[in-house]
């Protein structure tokens, strides 16, 4: 696990290894741009082969997936936007493990990176019969206070099983258990976005079109 007890809050940088592309942006911040919808706002990305190459790579990616789940005739639809959903997310987190979190109370000088916590995130909500979890986003619940409590945004793909308020508020529940006794980050919030539907006969991947439940 990726933890400093070292004084002072750790440089982000710290932990990672970033892609600086040739035009000097880093290859996360293209990701995340691109991810948030902000790179129509943004002339640079509009107009530079280097990140218009990159941006093109990373939903070359997704394109990929999407056509591999496709191609196979067992493969559920709902569940190739899944998979192809946790590929995504998965690099991102290779892209930049994120920003440092702190764990315990404010005075303790503990922390974890975001992709080690979303990690551990996910898989408690896997452990939910009928649920999986899909992207997973942590950051300061206030941006001013990056020793605060942390806001956690979680999508999910989910079984017909029980209703989909019902999942979300099981998601949340879970989600506060894990950040508590597994992790030690202090949860602030949750949101938590039910982005699919998944059969009951394999708990894990099915047909149909998934709902939103925060």
């Amino acid at each position: 696990m990726a933890m400093s007890a070292n004084p002072g809050r750790p440089e982000e940088g710290r932990y990672e290894e970033e892609e600086r592309l040739a035009c000097g942006r880093l290859l996360s911040d293209v990701w995340d741009a691109w991810d948030t919808g902000r790179t129509a706002a943004d002339p640079h990305l509009a107009s530079c082969p280097h990140c218009s190459a990159a941006l093109a790579e990373l939903t070359g990616l997704g394109d990929a997936v999407r056509r591999t789940c496709a191609e196979e005739p067992s493969f559920p639809e709902a569940a190739t936007a899944a998979v192809t959903a946790r590929v995504m997310d998965l690099v991102r987190l290779e892209l930049r493990p994120g920003r440092p979190l702190p764990l315990g109370e404010p005075e303790e000088d503990h922390w974890i990176v975001e992709a080690t916590a979303a990690r551990l995130l996910r898989a408690a909500v896997d452990a939910l019969p009928g649920v999986r979890a899909g992207s997973c986003r942590i950051a300061p619940l206030d941006p001013a206070d990056p020793t605060g409590p942390v806001h956690v945004r979680v999508e999910v793909a989910a079984s017909l099983g029980r209703s989909l308020p019902d999942v979300a508020d099981a998601v949340r529940v879970r989600i506060a258990e894990a950040a508590d006794r597994d992790i030690g980050i202090r949860l602030g919030a949750a949101d938590v976005r039910v982005v699919d539907i998944l059969e009951e006969e394999d708990g894990g991947s099915g047909h149909g079109r998934g709902g939103a439940a925060r």
